[in-house]
């Protein structure tokens, strides 16, 4: 009777850990977080990015004759 006892015992604590354990798919927090890191990464880019793009764009301005 005691090795029956144990073994449901085992059995239900098993069940209920991989229950607590498991989680599937990406919450609202997580995604707003990626979000964020993007629009962060991309105002870095940009700012580094704007003098390059500006005398580009000059050169481009320049050959045309605007």
């Amino acid at each position: 009777m005691l090795a029956l006892y144990a073994t449901l015992q085992t059995f239900f604590a098993t069940a209920t850990d991989r229950l607590k354990g498991e989680e599937k798919g990406a919450s609202a927090t997580e995604y707003g977080i990626v979000l964020a890191l993007v629009a962060v990464a991309v105002v870095g880019a940009f700012t580094f990015l704007q003098p390059l793009l500006a005398a580009l764009f000059a050169d481009v301005r320049a050959t045309v004759g605007i």
